[in-house]
């Protein structure tokens, strides 16, 4: 039933700009809830912001952290975060309602990977303001540091992001597909939204024992922003976080694939 034979990949840059088109349409609709979740948004980041400048204002480091390294890794939080809510995070949030309704029938009959459909169909426009703002104030950040990142640290800043978004996509989307076998499946997915916060607090701050472990090898917040940050501070000792985030990516996403194909090979429809 899902489109798995073989797509025509060329085709789908065109279908994808014609889906944030449809976005752009949709958002312009209802302009001020457009920028009142901007400003409810910002707020927030700023809140997080403040907080940590309440503590730095009764230590000098936490963990090793300085205050504007953590105000940097607080940035890089924001901005994976932003992205993973400006490309995925509405779609993901409505996979339950697309198999209790029956939209997904529907979707399973066009000549388009299904899940691609699934994942990419909206795209959060404001959400791309919130990440200008993170990246805002990982710049102001380097700047307060004294640190200018060579070219392999940005590479590797980049790349690290980039593996960080995957497996917050990966690790939502196994989530959501989950709704195959529980119909709803919401309570999971906020409670899983939940857990980004850990991943504005330093590394060094989590003791050695079960919490950091599960927050490494089975949900990897710890990594999500430390990584990207450490990359572009140059404070990384070894390859070997870059490497562990990169194989968590990875391997996350093959685990979300395959959970998506079993429970795609069970599915007998909104009615069933």
């Amino acid at each position: 039933m899902d489109a798995r034979h073989t797509p025509n990949w060329r085709r789908y840059p065109a279908l994808y700009a014609a889906l944030w088109k449809n976005s752009v349409v949709r958002e312009m609709q209802f302009k001020t809830n457009f920028l009142l979740w901007i400003v409810v948004e910002l707020l927030w980041f700023a809140l997080q912001l403040a907080f940590m400048s309440v503590v730095y204002a009764h230590t000098d480091e936490i963990a090793g952290w300085t205050r504007w390294q953590v105000v940097l890794l607080v940035g890089c939080s924001n901005l994976v975060q932003q992205l993973f809510t400006a490309f995925f995070l509405s779609n993901l949030m409505e996979v339950s309602e697309h198999i209790r309704t029956g939209r997904l029938d529907f979707m399973l009959l066009l000549p388009v990977n299904t899940r691609f459909l699934v994942s990419m169909r909206k795209v959060d426009l404001g959400a791309f303001a919130n990440a200008a703002a993170a990246a805002a104030v990982v710049g102001y950040a380097l700047h307060r540091l004294g640190h200018r990142p060579s070219a392999a640290e940005w590479l590797g800043f980049g790349a690290m992001s980039l593996a960080g978004l995957a497996v917050h996509y990966s690790l939502m989307f196994l989530l959501s597909t989950v709704a195959f076998y529980t119909v709803r499946a919401q309570g999971i997915v906020f409670g899983y939204y939940n857990l980004f916060n850990i991943a504005r607090i330093p590394d060094g701050a989590f003791p050695p024992g079960t919490f950091r472990r599960v927050f490494t090898f089975v949900l990897p917040m710890i990594l999500v922003a430390n990584v990207p940050a450490r990359a572009l501070l140059g404070t990384l000792q070894s390859a070997v976080p870059m490497a562990l985030l990169a194989g968590m990516a990875l391997a996350l996403f093959a685990a979300s694939e395959a959970f998506w194909r079993r429970a795609l090979k069970h599915y007998a429809g909104a009615g069933s």
